[in-house]
Formats: C-alpha cells, sequence, structure tokens
C-alpha cells in the first residue's frame, strides 16, 4: 500500500493550518471517489467564513478518508464556515450511504491494506496478534497540517491507543 501523500497537500499552507479528517465506514468505489472529489474541490473553492473567502482545501486520501484544510493565517474559521462543512460531509453521508462520523472505527494498515477494526475489538485484535505495537494506524485525532504530515499515519505504540492496548511482549530468543 502506498502511503505517501504529504507531497499531495498545499505547499503555499502554513503549518498551523486546521485540519478535519472525516473516516469511512468503507472504500469508496471509484465513480463514488470521483464524484466526492467534486463535491470537495466545489466546496473548498466556495467555503466562506463571514463573507470572506477561506483559503482551503479539501480531498479524498486511499478512498476512504477525507481532510479539510484551512489555513487560517489567511481568513480564520468560524462557527458558520465549520457548520458549512458539516453540512457537506452530512450530505456526502447521504449521497453514498457511508459513515463518516464512527470514531469508534479505527483504521490500520494490516498486511499492506487499510483494515478497520471496532474501538471495542482492540485488544481482540492485539491478543490475536492482528495488530501490533507497530502496525501502522491513521490517528484521525491531528489537528494542523504539520500535525496531518507527521502524526497522522503512526505504529499505534506511538499514538493515543497505546494506553488503551495490551500489545504483547515480543519474547527474543
Amino acid at each position: 500500500m502506498n502511503l505517501n501523500y504529504k507531497e499531495l497537500l498545499p505547499q503555499d499552507f502554513a503549518a498551523s493550518s486546521r485540519v478535519w479528517i472525516y473516516q469511512g465506514n468503507r472504500l469508496f468505489s471509484l465513480s463514488e471517489a470521483l464524484q466526492v472529489e467534486e463535491l470537495l474541490n466545489a466546496f473548498a473553492g466556495q467555503w466562506l467564513s463571514h463573507g470572506t473567502a477561506v483559503k482551503g482545501f479539501a480531498t479524498l486520501f486511499f478512498g476512504q478518508f477525507i481532510i479539510l484544510m484551512a489555513d487560517e493565517s489567511a481568513t480564520g474559521v468560524s462557527g458558520c464556515s465549520t457548520d458549512g462543512s458539516i453540512r457537506l460531509i452530512k450530505q456526502i453521508e447521504q449521497q453514498f450511504n457511508v459513515q463518516l462520523f464512527d470514531r469508534q472505527l479505527l483504521a490500520f494498515v494490516i498486511k499492506d491494506k487499510l483494515q478497520l477494526i471496532p474501538m471495542s475489538q482492540l485488544n481482540y485484535a492485539a491478543e490475536n496478534n492482528f495488530i501490533d505495537g507497530e502496525t501502522l494506524y491513521f490517528n484521525n485525532t491531528v489537528q494542523t497540517k504539520e500535525e496531518l504530515e507527521n502524526k497522522w499515519i503512526i505504529p499505534a505504540k506511538d499514538s493515543w491507543l497505546a494506553s488503551r492496548i495490551q500489545f504483547k511482549k515480543e519474547v527474543i530468543s
């Protein structure tokens, strides 16, 4: 699985740009992904905060993650502009019958594929060697462009999950 995404991020956005990540509960089909990209591009091009254009970016990564970014060094994002982005995400949920607000579904790279594991099944997954501390995890709690670049796809042991999962200790013989 090719995890290179950083070069697809806008280079002219400040490191402190705000980021929102919405993870789908399934992969979008190719035709759906193209339609979603159209909706995201249209939204980013018309994103307003109190009538002023927001320097925005919106895209779909890995066919499953909607990334919204606002460079607030240009224009701050208000409650109204955040509400507009939520309306867009809800529209995508309805139009494509996908869930984008389920924070209990966690994404990992397992056997070179994106796999979703319900939070309630994390310890089971660790006990049965589906995941370990080195398994790459999509940390959707990142809030800035800098965090998106450096702390989004990280080993599970380096994430907030480390305190929630009992990883097996490796036995060295």
